[in-house]
């Protein structure tokens, strides 16, 4: 008998007819049969191998597990940690900012420019308090007034130096000639 059962399990060549339609309708006797089959045999030999390979990988894993959590844990810290550094970079960054403003080229020539003003008003006022104080004076002050006018002089000759020193810089800066390193 040549059959395509027979063909794809040849191990059943040796039961005849009655004994395969037996198989059919016994559970028992078809599972004592099935089991002796080759095929069935490797099948099971492959399913015990991965089993015992997969319990081998649980009992690694369980073995792993405490030092996993403690590295999970000390991850989490650390991560934790490194956000907490990085909220206080960026408040630190904000206030370098805030501090490193009063030192931009273009704060530094607005501070330039106003105490250029204030130094030719000060000089101003204080040349025109003097011609002021000087006109309502009398006569007979103009020989007390000698070394007062040498002190007015030096004081307003210093003022304007100053003046036309912050004058000469601002100059500079409009022609491109100061250059700032950020070093």
């Amino acid at each position: 008998m040549s059959t395509q059962l027979l063909a794809e399990f040849p191990e059943l060549s040796h039961l005849s007819r009655e004994d395969l339609e037996e198989l059919l309708v016994d559970p028992v006797y078809f599972q004592a049969v099935f089991h002796t089959l080759n095929q069935v045999k490797s099948l099971y030999q492959a399913q015990t191998e991965l089993g015992l390979a997969n319990e081998s990988i649980a009992k690694n894993n369980l073995t792993l597990q405490d030092s996993l959590f403690t590295l999970r844990t000390e991850t989490k810290d650390a991560f934790e940690d490194a956000k907490a550094l990085e909220a206080r970079w960026k408040e630190l960054d904000r206030e370098q900012k805030e501090v490193y403003q009063r030192f931009t080229p273009q704060f530094l020539l607005m501070r330039l420019r106003h105490a250029t003003i204030a130094q030719d008003d000060l000089s101003e006022t204080r040349a025109s308090s003097f011609v002021q104080g000087s006109s309502s004076s009398e006569e007979t002050q103009t020989v007390a007034n000698g070394k007062d006018i040498d002190d007015f002089v030096r004081e307003f000759k210093e003022m304007r130096k100053v003046y036309h020193k912050r004058v000469m810089w601002g100059d500079r800066w409009a022609a491109g000639q100061v250059v700032w390193r950020d070093d």
